[in-house]
């Protein structure tokens, strides 16, 4: 007698489970855990069974059926690194940069962060909910289903609890997965130009408790830069973040190394992100550590950059890795994880299948979800996508083009490009 289920997904030519421990290290990061011909059971929100698709579809009886024959079928996206709350856009920096003006120049002339700070403090709740919402559909258009969201374009207490709140009140309705992320240390605001300690010991002590009472995120984030904030800084920074309970992550090592992949390893941080500029002392703490380095090679791409993250060196070293997008309106301006594989194979030289695993199992490590999302599973979320590729390979290969064909939230179609 055929066991029930709500859901299958049958004949795919690929199932890409991303199954097994997790962070995958090394050449263990190489494992897709591809099911060729394969099948995914859901049950109640929850992956039911994956294997070969003649002894699932001979095993149960759905209501409901998803035809994947000829395409493949990946866990959804986990975008572990996005600045998606914030008003306003950059295009005219993005211009200037063509013609030759660096990102870091601008910024200094009141451009960047800042630029889109004042446009945060000036708009709405209404209008900050409703775009936030409008990137959420995109990103779930492109095949996430679980995205972090990063405060930091308030600078303020107010400005800051406001962004954090209008977050969990979009994600309460939408069916992306957000996982919320405190980073009042983005930048110095204008207001304490020249005051950078008076701005830390604000953060440190007024907006992570202030932050820690609300219960909007769950974790802290540092902007650790030349010309931001100093490793020392960022220290003080996420040991009060800790001390109130909250998850710690740190940009690090984007333009310049300081040693903020260092401390964040020293640290226990969840991760540490950007790292084009990592040395081998931050590697081999990394390597030595469970903190993900979480590369963002769209920003190096969409900036110009002449340092990549040196993902080869991670991986080989035992570097826990994986990639997101770093979705902000000055630096990469993309809701598409897909794009991001592209680069990670052509610019990081990762294989497709390390950039996937990169982008699901290592991706949910970073950022807390590994035992809810990230591969598929039993009893893990049924969060899946089938794609209109024909195998893993085939997803970064052909860049640029929307191919997600059907996106499953928590075993609901929350997306679908088919027709009729």
């Amino acid at each position: 007698m055929p066991e029930p289920a709500d859901l299958l997904v049958l004949d795919a030519s690929e199932v890409a489970t991303c199954a097994g421990p997790a962070p995958r290290r090394g050449a263990a990061l190489a494992d897709a855990g591809i099911v060729r011909r394969g099948a995914v059971a859901v049950r109640e929100g929850k992956v039911l069974a994956v294997g070969p698709s003649d002894d699932l579809a001979a095993r149960f009886r759905a209501s409901e059926t998803i035809d994947a024959r000829g395409r493949l079928v990946t866990p959804g996206l986990v975008d572990a690194h996005t600045h998606a709350v914030f008003a306003g856009s950059r295009e005219d920096e993005f211009e200037l940069r063509a013609l030759g003006t660096p990102y870091m120049e601008i910024a200094k002339k009141g451009g960047g962060i800042l630029s889109s700070v004042r446009a945060f403090r000036a708009a709405s709740e209404e209008s900050l909910a409703t775009s936030l919402r409008s990137r959420l559909d995109a990103f779930l258009r492109a095949g996430t289903t679980t995205v972090e969201v990063k405060s930091g374009y308030g600078l303020d207490a107010a400005s800051e609890l406001r962004a954090l709140a209008v977050v969990r009140d979009v994600a309460r309705s939408h069916p992306i997965d957000v996982v919320p992320t405190f980073m009042g240390a983005h930048e110095v605001p204008p207001e304490y130009a020249g005051r950078r300690g008076d701005y830390v010991k604000l953060v440190a002590d007024e907006m992570v408790p202030a932050v820690q009472r609300a219960g909007t995120a769950e974790f802290c984030d540092v902007f650790c830069e030349k010309g931001v904030f100093d490793v020392a800084e960022t220290r003080t920074i996420l040991e009060s973040a800790r001390r109130h309970g909250l998850g710690l992550k740190v940009h690090a090592e984007e333009f310049e190394c300081l040693g903020g992949a260092a401390l964040a390893a020293e640290l226990g941080a969840a991760s540490a992100d950007h790292l084009g500029a990592i040395d081998e002392r931050g590697i081999a703490a990394l390597a030595a550590s469970k903190t993900i380095a979480v590369m963002l090679p769209g920003t190096a791409f969409f900036l110009d950059l002449p340092k990549w993250a040196p993902a080869r060196r991670m991986i080989d070293a035992g570097v826990a890795v994986a990639v997101a997008t770093d979705f902000n309106p000055g630096s990469c301006f993309t809701e598409s994880l897909p794009m991001i594989l592209t680069l990670a194979v052509v610019k990081l030289k990762m294989r497709p299948s390390e950039a996937l695993v990169a982008a699901t199992a290592n991706a949910a490590c970073a950022i807390g979800r590994e035992a809810e999302v990230g591969s598929l599973e039993p009893g893990k979320k049924a969060d899946l996508v089938v794609w209109d590729v024909p195998n893993h390979k085939y997803l970064p290969y052909h860049f640029g083009a929307p191919r997600a064909a059907v996106v499953v939230k928590a075993g609901s179609v929350v997306h679908s490009s088919e027709t009729a």
